[in-house]
């Protein structure tokens, strides 16, 4: 499994109540109505479908899209970690690892074929109540996938041996150890161990316990699989440019003659209730203490479900929420707010959290949240707010239609629905009772669960309990101690065929492969000059429409760090007419949402509307561009939100390395030299004015640096006029546009490690890097193919040595940083802390021997080629991603159809070509490396490798200062 989606700390996809993929923002002068209610927009979420069962009881589902020329492949198991008994924790998610390491007529990687033959979307899943593998493939293709799938399910035995399970052991540990690591990363063990007991088939994490997993055998393989990945115990799901005849066709060609397994018994689940209150506090690394709340409730097949994900949507989930108007936005006690109902299928668990704004005393905003959730469980939203809800939900539903796949996308959607409520079509029922809800049914519903006693718990900074590792305490995963005591190195033998199956001598012949068709892109230009691209796409009733401006984080003010973060972050607070909560509820009810955002070179204001309600969204995405008011109170407010965000990005690993990372890599002085996220420096936060963030706007946010892109149902006429009334007479102001200034130039390689002590750190962080010469317009398509296979995807030569072969990272790459002025090669890997500085050292020995004698092979070749050809058209299947094509073509200089010209050129290509492009580039005696982990444990480590060592200091900025030599770099 791919180390881009933990498994555990994902949410299933079962009621989308969350908000839309677009952070809040938006208003007008004159209050905006929509057009069309949630209840006219119900009957617009509709994923047709058909279904059919295998004699051997596979339940099948089938849903036509032809909209490209791909096929989502998505199968559910019905096995969980709830389904695990004493002492295997963690089993069901570690045999998902082992499912993608080959099968006894696919031996080796999964992902080795599946590349091949250009799949997208490719992952595996697992939760409490399930475990899901799913990939996106080429319509010629199918067969392949279908083959693989299949193959897993009936003759997976005899691929796995006792090299594969260590392997994946120590890759699943690193897997916890990277997520335990994360600030509040151990909160998932308090909250189960506190509300459920220890018993409950829902009360353990699915990454499991670190003995448990040591513990792991080649019998539990053999067990696990045997008992519960029989064909009668899955659901397969088809869905995009294929009927069901031919569905049916190749689903019995390739699964019909696996037999049943062993009926699975249904795991009985009871809704605990605690005697009585429970507090508990944890100390953790972390910049600001978290208030939480939690209940169990029933799962997502009760009745009260609903209700209860609605008043939880209500309390902490709207931008316009209670909780968020009134500890955030009224009495300024908390930060930042939420609240959801994890639903699982049959538990669920309401949770509320509030971070406490620096300087507050926690017992304060403690006491006001427990008020504030008395008095909401006790008297109900109100109906406005359900509607709101309603909307929100129905408009984030309508926006998903448009993927297959994915873990989120339509063929989740009906497997989802078939494997917890016997029923693919069971979000239509989700959505009637959504729209049908009263406040009522959400307040009784509350009443009756949340009345029940809470588990609370608390957050504080402070230094964590020993953490609990692998082996005998040690960092060691279990693939090391197996190497001190080998064990045998066989695993189950061979399934003997089963009759009357497919012949499995060799893969499937592939069919033909279409090239992409990018969406044609019409121009045209407002009077004022604001030029407008539109890709035109009816399948859905939606628009999806960026506003760019030529700013970006590189615009940002060298001696005020944060300026522009803070800038952004106002924008959304408050217009000339609008107030922050006014802007927040009229999205809402528009099923619109307004997001801000910066890249490198590029600052966006993006709208998702629904094209009914288009024309009030576009008037609220207007007011909040031209006339943001940087009110005063609110700046305080915001800023002490932003404040708390640095504080917190200096706990977290991968923020704490990127803030040290860039600013060595670029130099302070260079535009790109900021720390990624761009939040800044907190004394410049600290200090800005309303008039700073004002001059700012002025200055970089205007008619002359700003260029439309748009994607949706809409002519360009239609789109032109609406944009022609509320942008048209924004004028090109007398003074001069900002300027970024890069004649600052990066600083000489200078090959060192810079290490950023983070105490009691399992993992270590580690980021590695040089300047590129060149500049992002320039041709680097040969480049870009030599780094996929150095370090670019999962099969890369780093990711299969550092995870797949020695297990010491859940995933380890490098990229290709493409900007508008400079490039840059990046090296990530976050390892176990015991292993860093050998990780370094075979990260230098991958790179140098790539660039050297041990270049890119014939097979390499084939499989990039093939895979960078054939995943083409599955790559812009949404609306979101042809839109971020647009931008990027644009800022590079590219024509718009510019994907549709890159399979002639992959196939063109050549190993000495690729060869020779990552040689002129990328020179290994120039990379150095920042290193984020346990002083103590890595220092006699890095002291090792030859070079010099200099230690951060405790609070790197954007803005940066210096790292000091290590104390042993002195003596030298």
């Amino acid at each position: 499994m791919p180390p881009a989606r933990p498994v555990r700390r994902a949410l299933p996809l079962l009621l989308a109540l969350a908000p839309l993929p677009l952070a809040p923002l938006a208003l007008a002068p004159v209050p905006a109505f929509a057009q069309a209610s949630a209840a006219d927009l119900v009957s617009k979420v509709d994923i047709p479908y058909s279904q059919f069962t295998l004699p051997n009881g596979l339940r099948v589902i089938v849903h036509t899209d032809r909209k490209a020329p791909v096929v989502a492949v998505s199968i559910w198991y019905d096995v969980g970690s709830k389904h695990e008994p004493k002492g295997k924790t963690g089993f069901a998610h570690l045999f998902e690892h082992l499912m993608f390491n080959g099968s006894e007529h696919a031996p080796g990687d999964y992902f080795e074929p599946m590349q091949q033959i250009g799949a997208t979307d490719m992952n595996g899943n697992t939760w409490f109540d399930r475990t899901n593998y799913f990939q996106t493939v080429p319509t010629g293709a199918l067969e392949t996938a279908l083959f693989l799938e299949s193959d897993r399910m009936g003759y997976l035995l005899g691929g796995v041996d006792q090299a594969k399970l260590d392997n994946q052991r120590g890759v699943v540990q690193n897997e916890k150890r990277q997520g335990d690591n994360q600030p509040y990363g151990l909160v998932e063990y308090a909250q189960l161990d506190g509300l459920l007991p220890a018993d409950h088939p829902y009360g353990h994490t699915t990454i499991g316990s670190m003995k448990d997993l040591d513990g792991a055998t080649l019998d539990d393989v053999r067990s696990w699989f045997v008992g519960h990945y029989g064909p009668n115990n899955a659901v397969l799901v088809l869905a995009g440019d294929i009927d069901a005849k031919t569905a049916k066709r190749l689903v019995t060609k390739y699964f019909g003659a696996i037999p049943r397994g062993p009926k699975v018994a249904p795991v009985k689940v009871d809704i605990p209730a605690l005697p009585a209150r429970k507090d508990v506090t944890l100390k953790d690394h972390v910049a600001t203490t978290r208030l939480y709340r939690w209940w169990a409730v029933p799962g997502l097949n009760d009745p009260e479900a609903t209700p209860l994900a609605i008043g939880a949507h209500v309390l902490g989930g709207l931008a316009s929420s209670r909780l968020d108007n009134q500890l955030v936005k009224g009495e300024q006690l908390a930060v930042s707010v939420t609240a959801q109902v994890q639903q699982f299928a049959q538990l669920g668990i309401f949770e509320v959290t509030a971070d406490v704004k620096p300087g507050v005393d926690p017992a304060v905003l403690a006491k006001r949240l427990d008020e504030i959730l008395a008095d909401y469980i006790a008297k109900g939203p109100t109906a406005d707010e359900v509607r709101r809800v309603a909307m929100s939900d129905v408009s984030a539903r309508i926006g998903s239609l448009e993927q297959v796949g994915d873990s989120g996308g339509k063929a989740a959607v009906l497997g989802q629905g078939l494997l917890y409520s016997n029923d693919p079509g069971h979000y239509k029922k989700e959505l009637a009772e959504i729209a049908a809800a009263t406040p009522e049914r959400v307040r009784a519903a509350m009443g009756k669960w949340l009345s029940r006693p809470v588990f609370a718990l608390s957050v504080v900074p402070g230094e964590r309990d020993a953490y609990a590792e692998a082996g005998n305490g040690t960092t060691a995963p279990a693939s090391a101690t197996a190497e001190a005591a080998p064990a045998p190195t066989t695993g189950p033998a061979p399934t003997k065929p089963f009759a009357k199956d497919v012949d499995r001598s060799q893969l499937p012949t592939v069919g033909s492969f279409a090239n992409v068709d990018f969406p044609a892109v019409e121009t045209t230009t407002l009077s004022n000059g604001i030029k407008v691209h539109l890709a035109r796409r009816t399948g859905l009733p939606t628009l999806r429409l960026s506003v760019s401006f030529d700013a970006g984080k590189a615009a940002d003010p060298k001696t005020a760090q944060g300026t522009q973060a803070l800038t952004l972050a106002m924008l959304k607070e408050g217009t000339a007419s609008r107030t922050s909560i006014q802007i927040a509820e009229e999205q809402e009810r528009l099923g619109a949402n307004i997001s801000v955002g910066a890249s490198l070179d590029r600052t966006t204001v993006s709208l998702y509307a629904l094209t009914p309600n288009l024309a009030p969204s576009l008037d609220l995405l207007a007011d909040v561009i031209l006339h943001p008011a940087f009110d005063a109170k609110e700046l305080e407010r915001v800023r002490a939100g932003l404040l708390t965000a640095i504080a917190q990005e200096r706990t977290d690993p991968r923020s704490l390395a990127r803030r040290t990372f860039f600013p060595a890599l670029y130099g302070p002085e260079h535009p790109y030299g900021v720390g990624s996220s761009g939040t800044g420096d907190p004394a410049v936060v600290a200090r800005l004015t309303s008039h700073d963030l004002a001059a700012f706007h002025r200055k970089w946010l205007r008619a002359d640096t700003a260029e439309i892109f748009a994607v949706g149902d809409i002519t360009l006429a239609d789109l032109t006029a609406q944009l022609e009334s509320r942008f048209g007479p924004w004028p090109m102001t007398r003074d001069l546009p900002g300027k970024k200034d890069f004649s600052a130039a990066p600083p000489a390689a200078r090959p060192r490690i810079i290490l950023v002590d983070r105490p009691q750190s399992p993992q270590s962080m580690i980021y590695g890097g040089m300047i590129l010469p060149g500049k992002g317009r320039d041709d680097i398509t040969d480049l870009v193919a030599a780094n996929d296979i150095l370090g670019g995807n999962f099969l890369a030569r780093i990711n299969m040595d550092l995870r797949e072969s020695k297990g010491w990272s859940y995933g380890a790459y490098s990229v290709v940083e493409r900007n508008a002025e400079n490039i840059a090669y990046v090296v990530v890997a976050p390892v176990q802390a015991d292993k860093t500085g050998e990780s370094i050292a075979a990260l230098r020995t991958n790179i140098t021997d790539f660039l050297g004698g041990k270049g890119i092979t014939s097979a390499e070749l084939e499989r990039t080629v093939n895979g960078s050809i054939r995943e083409l058209p599955g790559g812009y299947e949404t609306s979101g991603t042809v839109l971020s094509q647009m931008q990027r073509d644009a800022l590079l200089g590219r024509p718009f159809d510019y994907v549709e010209s890159l399979a002639t050129r992959y196939k063109a290509q050549t190993a000495p070509a690729l060869d020779a492009a990552a040689r002129a580039a990328i020179n290994p005696a120039s990379l150095f490396w920042v290193v984020v982990g346990d002083k103590a444990v890595v220092m006699p480590q890095l002291a090792k490798l030859g070079l010099p060592v200099e230690i951060a200091p405790g609070q790197p900025n954007d803005s940066g200062s210096a790292p000091a030599p290590a104390a042993h770099e002195e003596r030298k």
